[in-house]
């Protein structure tokens, strides 16, 4: 049980609440504002939602949960809001405003930490300043945990404490603001298979043996308690390690949430990209002429998901080879993902355009030749993907891998070291 286990289990000593699933934490928004955009994902929730709570109905699942608050203490006798934290910039503006507007009407607010396992400054160096580098951050994360272990909260037991009223007006997901899509994600996959083969498949698309809790973990549909305690009772521990590096990118958005839109190295900041609408355009329909960025971009036009190897590809190429805004890239994916986070969204558009925390140094510029020898090397990823690839009608290359790779080192060296 999670949406959310914390909540539920303190409000269980209180009396009957009425759980607000709520929707207006802006799931489409990313840092590059063209971009904002409802995503097709309330479908999803309803239906994930519904297995967790049989007796939900959507007339508790409503849009701006402000105006929710405000309508419902007009209509019942409320003694406190409880909700769990979030560290994303616009989420604490809005809690920090619905805590100031309950407490001006005599109405306790009270906050708990539950999606991660480690907050703010939980993790932190020696001297209390965060972690930039995830390496010893990783270190301190798993020696804390071992020391200290998981504290459960046991939600499905209070079940019982929930309003059971019927009179709020039932909504649709229109009402919602919400597209219907034809899309669905995949089930997820959490067994220990998945655990102890995922550092030996991880890098392979073809194969498609990630686990698929991405969406999951986003909404909390999932518990991470309860995944965190699976994988760290098996030997290998590299899918344990992919939790962590998502808890140290909620961190650094806390300690620094400028990044949501500014580059971690400030001087970073000073790249004059290219920004061309034209092969931007391409390189969201997958007609770059590079067949596995196009078949990463296909999969994601066409499911929702791209497979993290080729993430890291098809962002690369886009900042390095097309020199265009990482904010682009980020924007275009926080449109398109089910599992779109903006703390790992940012910190990982940041990584593969090197002005972010931990991130890769900017001369490291993929080859998307070499890496289909690497990682797709029979083809059969692009070729599920990439139906027109050998039609006459596939595009010729957007640029040259050599001359954009020079070009890029140029643009990079200008900004970061002016004379």
């Amino acid at each position: 049980m999670c949406i959310r286990d914390r909540i539920i289990a303190e409000h269980s000593r209180c009396q009957p609440g009425l759980p607000l699933p709520q929707g207006d934490s802006q799931p489409g928004t990313s840092s590059f504002e063209g971009f904002h955009k409802t995503k097709s994902i309330g479908f999803f929730l309803r239906s994930e939602i519904s297995i967790l709570f049989p007796d939900f109905n959507s007339s508790k699942f409503l849009p701006k949960i402000s105006a929710v608050i405000k309508k419902i203490i007009q209509n019942f006798s409320v003694e406190k809001v409880v909700v769990n934290h979030d560290y994303e910039p616009y989420a604490l503006k809005r809690d920090d405003e619905i805590g100031s507007f309950l407490r001006e009407k005599g109405i306790a607010f009270e906050t708990y930490k539950d999606q991660v396992i480690y907050e703010k400054n939980e993790v932190a160096k020696d001297d209390g300043n965060p972690y930039v580098v995830y390496t010893p951050y990783s270190r301190k994360w798993l020696a804390k945990f071992d020391e200290e272990g998981i504290e459960y909260f046991p939600s499905e037991k209070h079940l019982d404490k929930f309003y059971k009223g019927s009179n709020l007006p039932e909504l649709t997901m229109d009402d919602l603001g919400f597209i219907e899509s034809k899309i669905t994600p995949k089930p997820f996959k959490f067994d220990n298979k998945t655990i102890d083969r995922y550092e030996e498949t991880r890098n392979f698309p073809n194969i498609d043996s990630t686990s698929r809790l991405g969406v999951h973990l986003r909404f909390g549909t999932q518990s991470i308690r309860k995944l965190v305690q699976k994988s760290s009772k098996r030997k290998n521990n590299i899918f344990l390690k992919e939790l962590i590096w998502r808890e140290f990118f909620m961190q650094i958005i806390w300690h620094f949430p400028y990044t949501v839109n500014q580059c971690f190295k400030k001087k970073y900041d000073r790249i004059d990209y290219l920004n061309d609408e034209k092969d931007f355009e391409k390189w969201c329909n997958g007609k770059t002429g590079y067949p596995l960025i196009d078949a990463g971009m296909r999969q994601l036009n066409e499911t929702g998901f791209m497979h993290n190897r080729v993430r890291m590809l098809v962002a690369s190429f886009l900042c390095k080879h097309l020199l265009i805004d990482w904010r682009w890239g980020e924007a275009y994916f926080a449109q398109k993902l089910f599992d779109y986070e903006q703390s790992s969204n940012v910190g990982n558009w940041q990584w593969s355009a090197g002005c972010g925390v931990d991130a890769a140094p900017y001369f490291r510029i993929f080859n998307p030749h070499e890496q289909i020898k690497k990682f797709d090397k029979s083809l059969e990823y692009i070729s599920k993907w990439v139906k027109d690839l050998n039609e006459p009608t596939y595009p010729t290359q957007i640029v040259e891998h050599k001359m954009a790779r020079e070009r890029c080192l140029t643009k990079y060296k200008a900004a970061l070291n002016p004379s």
